[in-house]
Order: C-alpha cells, then sequence, then structure tokens
C-alpha cells in the first residue's frame, strides 16, 4: 500500500543553487534532524543512516539529482519498507522554496504507527532547512 506524505513548503532566502549544493552533500542531513531522537548517525556525500529513538534505522541514500531543483534518495538495504524521498527546490523571487515528498510501501498496520511520526519528520527537516540557512 503507497503512503504519500508532503512536508510543508518552506520559503528559504537562499538561491537553489545554495541550498541544492548543501542538500547534496549527506553529511549535512544530520543538521536536518532532531538530534534529542536520533543516534548511530553514519554518513558520507551519498548516503546516510541513522537510527529513529525506538524505532527501525533508516537508510538514505542518493540516487538522482536535478541540479538546483530535485534530489531524488531512495531507502538503503536495512530501511524497514522501501521509500522514496524526493527533495523539490524551486527558485522564486528573493530565494527558493522547498519541501519534502515521501512515497512508502507502508502495510496498513504500520501505516497507522508512522503516519504521524513521519509528518513530523519531514516537516521538523524543512523547518530546520529553512533555519540553516537564515542569515
Amino acid at each position: 500500500m503507497s503512503t504519500i506524505i508532503e512536508s510543508d513548503k518552506v520559503k528559504i532566502n537562499k538561491s537553489s543553487k545554495v541550498v541544492f549544493d548543501y542538500l547534496c552533500d549527506f553529511n549535512n542531513i544530520v543538521h536536518l534532524l532532531p538530534q534529542d531522537k536520533i543516534s548511530d548517525w553514519r554518513s558520507d556525500n551519498d548516503q546516510c543512516s541513522f537510527k529513529i529513538q525506538n524505532a527501525a534505522i533508516i537508510p538514505l541514500v542518493k540516487k538522482e539529482v536535478h541540479p538546483e531543483h530535485k534530489i531524488d534518495i531512495v531507502s538503503g538495504e536495512k530501511a524497514p519498507f522501501p521509500f522514496t524521498l524526493i527533495v523539490h527546490i524551486k527558485e522564486v523571487e528573493s530565494g527558493c522554496e522547498c519541501h519534502l515528498h515521501f512515497n512508502g510501501e507502508i502495510n496498513a498496520f504500520l501505516k497507522m504507527m508512522v503516519m504521524k511520526p513521519l509528518t513530523n519528520l519531514f516537516n521538523y527537516m524543512a523547518d530546520r532547512l529553512q533555519k540553516v540557512h537564515t542569515d
């Protein structure tokens, strides 16, 4: 069963190139996560993994990049279910707008448990992305 979650859209007062370059280095993703809820962080330029408090390890792998407007991320080998996470970056007046689009193959039972925490996580990440790029 396909589960789709869209984060809030955030306006960032930096160019899409600056934000895209920042997000393409997966070492930076740690700065977008709630530090009190993750552990076992590992990363390099093209992948990262972390453990969510009292839950599973989440491996993220960069699949494809579309310079300055989209980054396609897929679940890694040990993910609890297959998913894609797409970061959309759109150039707008005086900066860019970003949001995350999640599409996961989650069974109905698990969906009830993870829908709210995942929605909160993606909104948190979008908000942190905005804060990291505030002058």
